[in-house]
């Protein structure tokens, strides 16, 4: 490692030493440096921390695992794994279009990144194609409108992949960052609206967000991303939840079958089958449920002694009540309910959670404030992949190519939190 030695001004012979060359894990014969003497320079010098990330980790050669390629292997120049890396640390370092490609072809650094021998493209084939050395818009769109079987007379679109096998990659990375089963995790379902702004198939109108949009469903383990469902809104997110709850607490349990399992959510999964299936399946909920007056007239005693504690202090005041509760039609049997009748000094603010966990294992308060509360860090997890990762460029046409889009920015997020 050379060192520079500097003399300062901060005293009287003061003297700083300073590095002015940094190794890194050599990519082949090449040594890969990193120095502050200009020449071929790129702008994302943290690119190099992600190269030391993903080599070690081998995230992109276990996404690429998922794909199949039918090309002429002696006409590839890009393999599907170096492709996805492209497309991936991208979006890591904050482009989000397949446009941007067509400058960052020219990016030795991350050429690097990718994983190629020839980082500035002087060796390749055509003369054309002679320094750039990474994929262009063009090529990276044809492996984002992959298909799920490749037809016999496709000239372009000649890389397939598994759904199944990409969604079991995110449970499989959870699963191997834990030594040992815990005895307790928590499954966090949420759902988020992705406005779109052309004629994308499967775009329809929501009421409730105001605009054509998709409703992907999210489902976290703390900081793990464990699944990303794109679906349309034309349908709750919990038509989709018990098939996404099957698929991975099926995974998690065949890997570790005597960890105790909760699930959590808001009002919009306190559904009869979600609940059903979790009680058949030997699975804990924890669910908000959407008050109505029967609810609120349950906890009218409980509102008023919040009433009166908050008029007294001046501060907002809670009071819970644990009940027995069923809905008319909807529920097919009696379940717990806890209450939080609060006062904020001017108005009620009555709301309630649905949970078959035991009062012995937590109070009233404790399972409101400890427990389902917890659920809108969830929420911060959505916001870091939509704002941060661009989960929400859904532009292609079709619902499967922006499926992919998605999958594409959740393993950017699973780079950054998990590996």
């Amino acid at each position: 490692m050379k060192q520079l030695l500097a003399t300062q001004g901060y005293g009287r012979n003061t003297t700083r030493c300073i590095r002015a060359e940094f190794d890194f894990q050599p990519a082949g014969r090449r040594r890969v440096e990193a120095a502050f003497d200009a020449g071929r320079v790129s702008s994302d010098g943290g690119l190099l921390l992600l190269r030391e990330l993903t080599k070690s980790s081998g995230v992109f050669r276990k996404f690429a695992s998922c794909f199949r390629d039918h090309r002429d292997p002696s006409r590839i120049e890009h393999t599907v794994e170096e492709l996805l890396a492209q497309r991936v640390l991208g979006l890591l370092c904050g482009y989000e279009d397949l446009n941007d490609h067509d400058t960052l072809r020219d990016d030795a650094l991350l050429a690097l990144a990718v994983g190629k021998a020839d980082p500035t493209g002087e060796q390749r084939k055509r003369e054309r194609d002679r320094g750039h050395a990474l994929a262009g818009k063009s090529t990276l769109n044809r492996l984002e409108l992959a298909t799920p079987l490749v037809a016999g007379d496709e000239r372009y679109k000649k890389i397939s992949y598994d759904d199944h096998g990409i969604q079991r990659l995110f449970v499989d990375t959870f699963l191997a960052a834990h030594a040992e089963s815990p005895a307790e995790i928590v499954l966090d379902l949420d759902a988020t609206d992705d406005p779109v702004h052309g004629q994308q198939e499967g775009r329809f109108f929501h009421g409730f967000y105001d605009g054509y949009c998709y409703l992907p469903l999210y489902g976290f383990c703390g900081d793990f991303l464990l699944g990303a469902a794109l679906n349309t809104a034309d349908e709750q997110p919990v038509s989709h939840a018990v098939e996404e709850l099957e698929r991975i607490v099926g995974q998690i349990l065949a890997r570790w079958p005597d960890v105790r399992i909760i699930v959590r959510g808001d009002s919009g999964f306190c559904r009869d089958e979600v609940m059903r299936w979790c009680e058949d399946n030997g699975l804990f909920f924890v669910l908000g449920l959407q008050k109505n007056s029967r609810l609120v007239a349950e906890i009218e005693d409980e509102m008023y002694e919040a009433r009166v504690i908050a008029e007294r202090t001046g501060k907002n005041a809670r009071v819970f009540k644990d009940f027995r509760y069923e809905t008319n039609r909807s529920w097919s049997c009696e379940r717990r309910v806890v209450g939080k009748a609060e006062y904020t000094t001017d108005k009620e603010n009555p709301r309630f959670v649905a949970t078959n966990l035991s009062c012995d294992e937590y109070d009233a308060r404790g399972l409101y404030e400890d427990l389902y509360c917890a659920r809108g860090d969830m929420e911060n997890r959505i916001k870091e992949q939509q704002l941060g990762l661009f989960a929400d460029r859904t532009s292609a046409h079709t619902l499967r190519a922006n499926q992919l889009r998605l999958w594409l920015s959740s393993i950017a997020y699973m780079i950054l939190c998990q590996v």
